[in-house]
């Protein structure tokens, strides 16, 4: 009778320690994705079906695990313009408006398959709970869900590299269940300063057949940045922050 309560209590335990083991591993991709706080340089391609692209060049900061800022700085049609986020919130300066105007995560300011909430992204670990892990070979499939509603997407399913605890593929989903795009990482690169991450990330869509979009990375670095940054009245001065 010991034996089987024990068993009993061990089962029943089973749920809560997978969880925990998924939580660590997502605050592990988060950590080895990028630094807390940092700055890079950010190449957006959109790729039409026809094959055509635009470009698009972006100076982005970080902060802690909710704070991002990216500065336009080509084509020349959109230099000076300039993105916030803090948590849910998401703001567009346009410097010929010459205010910020409110936006929303699953807009695109690029017009890409990229939405606000890709180009602005903030720690996973800030957005999704970790609901479950299943090992399989190489990789670690984690389930995670929206901590509230305001996020892009109500789940997904990320596959993690078990040795680098880096993403290979993430799904993302609506709260339907219908699957909105596939995110892949590749090229994995030392960025030097303790920072080795994939620099391409590539998304596709069901929803836009034949379009794709591109995000690459370079110049990634840790940085210290004041409060003051992340802030409507600093949108913009962002240009003075590059060195």
């Amino acid at each position: 009778m010991k034996k089987l309560l024990c068993l009993g209590l061990f089962l029943i335990a089973l749920p809560a320690a997978a969880a925990m083991d998924a939580a660590q591993i997502l605050q592990k991709v988060d950590r080895n994705l990028e630094p807390e706080s940092y700055e890079t340089y950010r190449k957006l391609i959109d790729i039409q079906p026809d094959g055509s692209r635009k470009e698009y060049v972006l100076y982005t900061l970080k902060k802690g695990r909710d704070k991002v800022l990216a500065l336009f700085l080509s084509p020349p049609s959109d230099k000076g313009r300039a993105t916030l986020r803090i948590g849910d919130n998401m703001w567009l300066y346009l410097p010929d408006v010459g205010r910020p105007i409110r936006i929303t995560s699953l807009q695109s300011v690029t017009g890409s398959v990229f939405n606000n909430a890709d180009i602005l992204r903030i720690d996973y670990t800030s957005e999704y709970d970790a609901e479950s892990v299943e090992e399989q070979k190489d990789v670690y499939l984690l389930s995670l869900k929206a901590k509230t509603g305001e996020v892009a997407y109500d789940r997904l399913k990320m596959w993690v590299d078990k040795r680098a605890l880096l993403p290979v593929t993430i799904e993302a989903y609506a709260s339907s269940g219908l699957l909105l795009k596939t995110l892949h990482f590749k090229d994995v690169k030392d960025f030097g300063g303790g920072i080795k991450r994939p620099a391409t990330l590539e998304t596709d869509s069901p929803l836009y057949k034949g379009y794709k979009s591109v995000m690459l990375w370079s110049a990634l670095k840790k940085g210290s940045f004041p409060d003051e940054v992340f802030t409507l009245n600093y949108l913009p001065r962002v240009q003075e922050l590059r060195k």
